[in-house]
Formats: C-alpha cells, structure tokens, sequence
C-alpha cells in the first residue's frame, strides 16, 4: 500500500554519479582520524583522541512557530504544516552545527537521510548554523 505523505523507498545506489566528498574529506581528515592529505596544515592527526567522542546529529524536517493557544489546540489528527516545501533539502546539524543537507529516505522501515550536499566554510569547519 503506498502512503503519498510517505518518501519513497530508494534503497539502490545513484552509479551514475560522481562520488561525493565525505565531510571526513571536505575537513582533510581520514575516518580513523589521520590526515587525509599529507599536506594538512591544520595538524588534525592530533585529534585522533576525540574521535570516539559521541555527537549528536539532528535531522531538520522543518519548523514552524505557533501561538500557545495554537498549540493548546492541538490534539490528535492536528496537522501541523512546517515552513519547508515537499522535496526541499532537509539539514543536518551535529551538535547543532548545520554540516550537511539531503533527501529523506526509507530504509527499511526507518526513516534515514541521503547526503546531497556537505557543508563546509572557508576556515575548513562545517558552517555556522543558519538563523
């Protein structure tokens, strides 16, 4: 039974598309933490301590902003309609820091996200997080 208010299920890889960078790649560092590039200026082999550090990671759907008798109304079957459009990229955020954007996908039967787009300023560190 297919559900319209549901993403499609996509489980097979994109072979036509170039590889992305990862945002391991974007910062210059390698998944176990050493330098992707020997070249890196910023010594983040340094850092191998703190890969096993747990982060948390957020994904966006949208937001709205509500009265509070708007929300005293809500009950259930209320419909809250967020502010992003149907196939805009959702966001991510690690421990608050927008550092990517994606598509929604079904995986399973949970909800993941696809990365389209890593997010990295100048500096080399994932952007600030939008307003």
């Amino acid at each position: 039974m297919n559900d319209p208010n549901r993403p499609a299920q996509n489980n097979t890889p994109n072979a036509s598309a170039a590889p992305r960078p990862s945002l391991a790649d974007a910062l210059g560092v390698s998944a176990g933490g050493a330098p992707s590039r020997n070249d890196s200026p910023r010594g983040i082999d340094a850092l191998s301590f703190v890969m096993d550090v747990p982060v948390e990671i957020t994904v966006e759907l949208g937001r709205k902003s509500l009265k509070i008798a708007d929300v005293l109304r809500l009950g259930p079957g209320s419909v809250v309609e967020l502010g992003k459009d149907n196939g805009e990229p959702l966001d991510l955020y690690v421990n608050n820091r927008l550092v990517a954007r994606g598509e929604a996908v079904v995986v399973g039967e949970r909800y993941g996200i696809r990365l389209t787009e890593v997010l990295v300023a100048e500096s080399g560190l994932p952007a600030a997080k939008e307003a």
